[in-house]
């Protein structure tokens, strides 16, 4: 009886995580840690969607943005993509700092998030970390797929780095143009 219990839970479980996978569409999101690690052969910005559970906005940001095939392919080619709880109870150790989850409330934050969202703790919020992992702009709000695909290329192939975003703008060739 116990073997066919564990049996039965192996199962579900399996099938549990591969429903999960399924829900995730094109991105291939990684852990924090995951994206540290892959950093260390390869050099990419990371690109971290902030989320909680009960955001009905982060929600509709992984349904229309995060799914929208333009969007997944720049985010798999040029950033190590990551999904990353607010309220996750796990700790994360980065650059020798342990961060922690703190109770509040009926719920809590992780101190990762905080200092990723600069504790202005608004969902849904992306963050552009650079490849030696310093800040390039945490984004708050519900982005479309069309102005989040302009950011993200602006910021995935390094153009932040020597042009203005309006100068850079007038430039841009959407994807989009004929949608």
């Amino acid at each position: 009886m116990k073997k066919l219990l564990l049996t039965s839970f192996s199962i579900a479980l399996i099938m549990a995580l591969t429903a999960f996978k399924t829900v995730e569409g094109p991105v291939q999101w990684l852990t924090f840690e995951e994206a540290i690690e892959k950093s260390k052969t390869e050099k990419r910005p990371i690109f971290i969607d902030v989320y909680t559970d009960w955001c009905g906005w982060c929600k509709v940001m992984d349904k229309n943005t995060f799914s929208e095939p333009q969007v997944a392919k720049l985010l798999n080619e040029k950033f190590y993509a990551v999904k990353f709880d607010a309220e996750q109870r796990e700790d994360v150790v980065f650059s020798g700092t342990t961060f922690k989850f703190v109770p509040s409330g009926s719920k809590g934050y992780h101190q990762l998030a905080a200092a990723l969202l600069n504790n202005q703790m608004s969902y849904p919020t992306v963050v552009f970390l650079a490849e030696d992992f310093s800040m390039i702009q945490p984004l708050p709000g519900y982005r479309k797929a069309d102005e989040f695909h302009k950011i993200a290329q602006f910021i995935g192939e390094g153009h932040y780095k020597n042009i203005k975003w309006n100068e850079w703008e007038t430039k841009y060739k959407s994807p989009y143009a004929s949608k």
